[in-house]
């Protein structure tokens, strides 16, 4: 019983959002298996996969003041400083934007970077280009939310991506989010942007992997003011 446990402990439960995915990959499969064998074990493959795409781990967030935790798993895709979409209420002037690209393989159920009060949620219709050009931030579907702190105001969008056609939101306006906290998912691959206040400097580099409520994005009490990265 307690190696049962113990592999059960290893395997993350399923997202109720992805239960009518997985139970069609699985029905599928019973009739591609019933068609031809080699072709059920195919949609076998698939079946896992979708399962393990629709994953909804526990994660461990630090929860200190000021400190912005990453929303989304996936590579760092840019850090810049750029005018955030007119939708959020930002201003017109360059905010620091932390970009992570989520691939079909990693986990996409979204958590809140900060604790705060969601102040603004805006859906935004588009195209479905590749999530990692950078005009995919202005052209695409997306779902916008803007959290207020009392250290500032944080932009947090979710943007489809070529394979993407479905961005769920967990969350309203108005509701208090703790660090940490899932609002949402995004289907199938796809992107999340962080929009930090005025002179925040992101702790994070172009092609770090990010873990979604763990990696720590920023610090907006400035207590830490920068790091330096090597690759290996």
């Amino acid at each position: 019983m307690s190696i049962v446990n113990s592999v059960r402990a290893q395997i993350p439960p399923i997202h109720r959002e992805g239960y009518p995915f997985v139970g069609g990959f699985a029905l599928a499969t019973l009739i591609l298996f019933w068609i031809w064998s080699p072709l059920g074990w195919i949609g076998t493959v698939l079946t896992i996969w979708c399962a393990y795409f629709f994953r909804n781990p526990a994660r461990t967030t630090p929860v200190r003041d000021g400190l912005v935790v990453s929303p989304a798993d996936g590579r760092v895709s840019m850090v810049v400083d750029i005018i955030p979409p007119p939708e959020l209420g930002l201003g017109a002037k360059p905010l620091p934007r932390v970009s992570i690209f989520m691939s079909v393989f990693n986990c996409h159920v979204n958590r809140s970077p900060v604790a705060g009060r969601i102040e603004r949620i805006v859906y935004s219709p588009g195209k479905f280009v590749n999530a990692e050009l950078d005009k995919a931030s202005e052209d695409n579907e997306r779902n916008s939310m803007v959290l207020s702190t009392e250290d500032g105001q944080i932009g947090v969008i979710q943007i489809a991506g070529l394979i993407a056609r479905r961005i769920v939101s967990f969350v309203r306006e108005g509701q208090p989010l703790v660090a940490g906290e899932r609002f949402g998912l995004i289907r199938f691959g796809s992107r999340l942007d962080v929009y930090l206040p005025e002179g925040t400097k992101p702790l994070v580099a172009e092609g770090q992997t990010a873990i979604a409520g763990e990696t720590v994005l920023a610090d907006l009490k400035g207590n830490d003011t920068g790091r330096i990265y090597r690759t290996d």
